[in-house]
C-alpha cells in the first residue's frame, strides 16, 4: 500500500519555547529598525498615493530607453521616471503632478506623447489627481486599521482576551518589517501593495487562529500540564500544517514572481516576504505572548488569592 511522503515527521518535540526570548529580541530589533527607517526614509509612494499620470508605451526595436530619457529630459516638465516593464520594448513612464491643476496635467501629457512620435505606441494612460490619492491614502490606512480592530474582536470573542491580544501583536508585528522592507527596498508602494498587506494579515491570522485551536483544546485536555509545555506540544501537532501551508502558498507566489511580469511584482514579491513572516510570528511571536500575558486558567486562582 502507497504510503504518502512526510516531509515534517509526526511527534515531533521541537522546544519553540524555548527560543521565544530570542524570538522576542530579533522581532524587537527589526520592529525598531522598521519603524526608523520609514520615519527617515519613508517609501516609495506610487502614482496612486502622490498623484501623477502614469504611460505605458511600446517601442520599436531600434529604441532604447536611453532614447526616451534623452527625448523626454528637455520637456521641462520635472522628473520624468522610465521603467522597463515586462516586455523588453514596453516601458512605463510616470510623471509627476504638475502645478496648475488637470489642465497643466493634461498639457504635459500631451508634450510627452508629443515628442515620443507616431512610431511608438501609446498602449494606456492613468491620471490620478491629488485630491483622488489623498483620498486612496486615507481609505489604505482606514482599511488596515479597520482590519486589524476586526481581528481582535473576533480573536477575543472566539477565544480569550489574551489571545486577541497575542494575534493583534503578530499582526502589527508583520505590517511593521513588511512596511520597512518596502521602504529600504523602495519597493513601489501602490494600491496592489494596500491589497498585499490585507491578505498577509488574512493569511497570517488563519495560521495563528489554527495554532490557537489547538492550545485551547489542550487547555481542556490536559489540565495539570504546564503552560510552557502545552504551547510546545501545540505547536508541534500543528507544524507539518503550518509548513506544508506555507510551502504550497510560497511555490505559486514564486511562479507568480517570475512569470507574472513587472505589474504584479511588487505585490507577489510582498506576499512572498509577508508569508515568510506570518510563520514566523505565528510559532514565535502570537503563542509566547499567551506566556507573558497568562492563561485564564492561570489567572483564576490568582485572582482568588488575591481576594481579602
Amino acid at each position: 500500500m502507497f504510503r504518502g511522503i512526510r516531509f515534517i515527521p509526526d511527534h515531533t518535540t521541537l522546544p519553540f519555547m524555548r527560543y521565544s526570548r530570542y524570538g522576542f529580541f530579533l522581532s524587537g530589533v527589526l520592529c525598531i529598525l522598521a519603524i526608523l527607517i520609514f520615519v527617515t526614509q519613508g517609501l516609495n509612494y506610487g502614482i496612486d498615493f502622490k498623484g501623477g499620470t502614469l504611460i505605458e508605451v511600446r517601442t520599436p526595436a531600434s529604441v532604447t530607453i536611453g532614447d526616451l530619457r534623452e527625448t523626454t529630459s528637455g520637456l521641462g516638465l520635472g522628473e520624468i521616471e522610465l521603467q522597463e516593464f515586462g516586455a523588453p520594448n514596453d516601458i512605463l513612464i510616470r510623471l509627476g503632478t504638475q502645478p496648475g491643476g488637470e489642465a497643466a496635467q493634461a498639457d504635459a501629457v500631451n508634450k510627452v506623447t508629443d515628442a515620443l512620435g507616431k512610431d511608438i505606441e501609446i498602449r494606456r494612460i492613468e491620471l490620478v489627481g491629488p485630491k483622488v490619492s489623498a483620498e486612496l491614502t486615507q481609505g489604505g490606512i482606514i482599511a488596515v486599521v479597520v482590519a486589524i480592530i476586526m481581528v481582535l474582536i473576533y480573536i477575543w470573542f472566539r477565544f480569550e482576551w489574551q489571545f486577541g491580544l497575542g494575534a493583534v501583536a503578530s499582526l502589527l508585528h508583520d505590517v511593521i518589517i513588511t512596511i520597512g522592507v518596502l521602504s529600504i527596498l523602495r519597493i513601489e508602494f501602490n494600491l496592489n501593495i494596500i491589497a498585499a498587506i490585507l491578505t498577509i494579515i488574512g493569511y497570517s491570522l488563519n495560521d495563528t487562529v489554527v495554532i490557537f485551536d489547538r492550545i485551547r483544546e489542550y487547555l481542556r485536555k490536559f489540565k495539570k500540564m504546564p503552560f510552557i509545555d502545552l504551547i510546545n506540544d501545540a505547536l508541534n501537532a500543528t507544524l507539518s500544517r503550518t509548513v506544508m501551508t506555507g510551502t504550497l502558498t510560497l511555490v505559486a507566489l514564486l511562479a507568480l514572481y517570475i512569470f507574472g511580469g513587472e505589474v504584479i511584482r511588487g505585490f507577489t514579491f510582498t506576499m512572498i516576504f509577508g508569508v515568510l513572516i506570518g510563520t514566523y510570528s505565528s510559532l514565535f511571536i502570537a503563542a509566547p505572548i499567551l506566556i507573558l500575558l497568562g492563561s485564564v486558567r492561570e489567572a483564576k486562582p490568582q485572582a482568588e488569592k488575591a481576594r481579602p
